[in-house]
């Protein structure tokens, strides 16, 4: 794969600019799926990536050799979500089938259930993993917000909510937002019980919440809505800081966004199947790539990497192009 030669370089010549976000492209594909891609999820400090398909497959890469090292079916329960805890070979994911255990903790080394969580009452629709403790928090189409400590069946914690929630921890496991009817509530993950200790509005787009994420230092935070806004607020102040436009997907799809790893960029699918990028200081589009799919890719940025992955019909993986950076690379 071409990211392989290109990680030893960036590490040494490379910063992410606008000119390199232009020049990106698909540098590797897999199209072996049989079903489109609902989820995908990095590990923070392994070169491996995990998805989750409609195929009803969990796969694991190593994205280090552009490998498919392994696939695990879960027919019965069927897949939609799914995240790495800290072990690079243990998952967590939410079924399709059967909500009263709709959470699995799963080892993927040797294809064990380590623990069903059991507490919601239809689909989850939102899933973040404490990179800093072994606790995790689920949003569901059942109104609740549910905290878990993965060494317990029961949820820890249970927080009503009126609407599709979609809820994030940040990256010190400080705090969590929880987004739902046009708001974003903060909570304190020590005193969560007492309440959201902030608000944040977003101006007026009361449409449903599809993703919510922090940038690596926590000091900004991203939601998509289903009318095909994507926020970007300071999350200390909760300032809305820009809010760019794509097409809206159909009413199952989920618009899903991410930041760059040093928090300049954000890229987002759309409704048309089509990646678009934003420079967060200036909130102007930067690159955009057309696509004949007609649903918003998952989408998610490679920790600490000049590289973001695409999942729809196919896993894709987006590198620079060195032959359009040459000048560039020789300037440095």
């Amino acid at each position: 794969m071409a990211g392989g030669q290109l990680e030893r370089e960036d590490k040494v010549s490379l910063e992410l600019t606008e000119e390199i976000l232009q020049s990106m492209e698909v540098g590797m594909a897999f199209r072996d799926y049989n079903g489109r891609i609902s989820s995908m999820d990095f590990h923070k400090t392994s070169s491996y990536l995990v998805t989750a398909s409609d195929d009803e497959s969990i796969r694991l890469y190593d994205v280090s050799t552009a490998t498919c090292l392994k696939t695990i079916n879960s027919k019965k329960y069927g897949v939609d979500l799914v995240c790495f805890t800290s072990h690079p070979t243990t998952v967590i994911y939410s079924s399709k089938n059967g909500w009263d255990e709709s959470l699995r903790l799963l080892s993927l080394h040797d294809n064990k259930y380590l623990r069903y969580f059991k507490g919601h009452h239809d689909r989850v629709v939102s899933l973040s993993l404490c990179s800093r403790k072994d606790c995790f928090i689920s949003g569901s189409l059942d109104r609740t917000v549910l905290l878990w400590d993965q060494r317990a069946e029961k949820c820890q914690g249970l927080l009503r909510v009126q609407g599709r929630p979609a809820a994030a921890y940040d990256d010190q496991g400080v705090a969590f937002a929880i987004a739902f009817g046009g708001y974003v509530r903060m909570f304190d993950a020590r005193k969560y019980e007492k309440g959201p200790f902030d608000i944040f509005s977003l101006g007026g787009d009361i449409s449903e919440a599809n993703v919510v994420k922090f940038s690596n230092d926590g000091k900004l935070m991203l939601l998509t809505t289903s009318n095909g806004h994507i926020h970007v607020l300071d999350s200390f102040r909760g300032t809305l800081l820009s809010t760019y436009n794509v097409k809206p997907g159909s009413s199952n799809s989920t618009l899903e966004a991410s930041f760059s790893p040093d928090g300049m960029f954000v890229i987002s699918g759309s409704g048309d199947g089509s990646v678009y990028a934003w420079s967060v200081r200036s909130g102007k589009e930067v690159a955009s790539w057309m696509s004949t799919e007609a649903e918003p890719p998952v989408i998610e940025w490679a920790p600490g990497s000049l590289m973001f992955v695409t999942g729809s019909s196919e896993l894709s993986f987006w590198v620079p192009d060195l032959s359009k950076l040459a000048a560039y690379v020789g300037r440095k």
